[in-house]
């Protein structure tokens, strides 16, 4: 071989060596805002000597705040703290004997947990305020008022949906009795519309009761105006339709 290839298979020699040489960086997936974490630089060749002690005072832009021997001997720990979020860069270092340290791109985390170190970074909208809890235990009670005052009305309204269906049933039956005129149409709307008033001021079974029940129910002014309107779907004047009024005070008075 000649000279010149023996020059160049060094040349190729030295630099696969350099970068088999090469440290290599083990850090987390992310760096947490403001809190110490640990950084790991080794040799990871074991023919190459050990590393020699890194010497700066920052990494890129972490704070560098302490730096331990790792056990085997092959690199160091150093403990950093990051004081600006977003993705720190640590640029290649020289270490003194040729050997120079891979760049290092770790995430540093935007917002920090509630009660946790947190100062502004001059960052504008990447800054993020420490996560709040919301008190939600304290701000239910705040709604107990407003809770036992539905309950209340809730229950007064069905108390009183009784009353309300009768009131309804009994205006519906004002406009339609006396019948307007004695065809059957008028006759079987002023009929419909007391029996909804009967069921919902006595009971459902009052819908089919007849003169007998009526009377039996001391309910008098109703049997004559079933047998009214009996006789007027057959043509007869007799028995009249009873007044409205006295209908009113009929089934009013009924417990």
């Amino acid at each position: 071989m000649s000279a010149a290839g023996l020059w160049t298979s060094g040349c190729l020699w030295i630099a696969a060596a350099s970068l088999s040489a090469t440290p290599a960086w083990r850090a987390p997936a992310a760096l947490p805002f403001g809190k110490l974490a640990v950084l790991e630089l080794r040799e990871e060749d074991p023919k190459q000597p050990p590393l020699p002690r890194p010497g700066d005072e920052k990494l890129g832009p972490l704070a560098l705040r302490s730096v331990d021997p790792m056990p085997d001997g092959r690199g160091w720990k150093l403990t950093v703290q990051a004081f600006a979020p977003g993705l720190a860069i640590i640029p290649p270092m020289d270490l003194g004997d040729g050997r120079r340290t891979p760049e290092l791109r770790v995430k540093v985390a935007r917002d920090v947990e509630f009660g946790e170190l947190w100062m502004g970074v001059g960052g504008g909208h990447e800054d993020e305020l420490p996560e709040i809890p919301f008190p939600f235990i304290w701000a239910s009670l705040l709604l107990l008022p407003f809770v036992v005052m539905g309950y209340f009305f809730i229950r007064r309204w069905r108390r009183n949906s009784g009353k309300r269906l009768q009131k309804k049933a009994q205006r519906a039956f004002a406009k339609a009795w006396p019948p307007p005129t004695k065809e059957r149409g008028a006759l079987d709307a002023a009929h419909a519309a007391g029996r909804e008033w009967l069921a919902a001021a006595l009971s459902e079974e009052a819908r089919a009761w007849g003169p007998k029940e009526f009377r039996a129910h001391a309910l008098g002014p109703w049997a004559t105006w079933v047998e009214s309107l009996d006789a007027a779907r057959f043509g007869k004047a007799t028995p009249a339709f009873p007044n409205l009024l006295e209908l009113k005070r009929s089934l009013g008075g009924q417990p």
